[in-house]
């Protein structure tokens, strides 16, 4: 009797899993971020949501480089997966008064910028990469969104409003970084 091969399942990989688990973790934050009155301590279960989902970001691209693991999957869902992470946290506390509208504005206004621009240039089949800037501005939104929620742990007896300080330089960074992606990648770009 003839055995019949049964069909190969496509597994999903480990940083494709971390991807879609960082995409879940997305509206238990904002469910904690809308629970604020009735949740005691909701701002350190935001801080602790959002940190676990920004280091799953780091460990997939670790792992998915260290294993050759690179999928057109993660190449599209990643960033995506970033993008509603951070104008997730910036839209909440914008909502619950931590983050003043204007920076609010030019962190979601910048991904919305740069990733139509991302896709007009994919287009013409070039994919950008991120670079020292676009990670440099992550970094530092990750920390000035972790020090808002935690109410300046390492500088509240100094009396410094770091949160903000660094809420603002991050700003600086984002504004910066999409022109450096802009004008980098501009020749990418058919303009007529």
């Amino acid at each position: 009797m003839e055995q019949i091969n049964p069909v190969k399942k496509n597994k999903m990989n480990l940083p494709n899993r971390l991807t879609i688990f960082r995409m879940l973790l997305v509206p238990l934050l904002v469910v904690v971020f809308s629970f604020e009155a009735w949740l005691p301590g909701w701002n350190y279960w935001a801080a602790g949501i959002f940190f676990v989902a920004d280091m799953t970001d780091i460990v997939d691209g670790y792992i998915a480089r260290k294993r050759n693991q690179i999928t057109n999957f993660g190449k599209l869902m990643d960033p995506i997966a970033d993008k509603l992470l951070f104008c997730s946290a910036f839209i909440s506390m914008t909502y619950n008064g931590m983050l003043n509208p204007v920076l609010c504005i030019i962190f979601v206004g910048r991904e919305i910028i740069v990733s139509g621009f991302r896709l007009v240039t994919a287009g013409s089949g070039k994919i950008i990469a991120a670079n020292w800037l676009g990670k440099l501005k992550s970094t530092l939104q990750v920390i000035a969104i972790l020090a808002t929620l935690l109410k300046n742990p390492l500088f509240s007896i100094w009396n410094f409003p770091f949160d903000f300080g660094v809420m603002c330089t991050a700003a600086v960074f984002t504004v910066w970084s999409a022109v450096d992606y802009i004008l980098a990648n501009k020749n990418a770009v058919d303009w007529n």
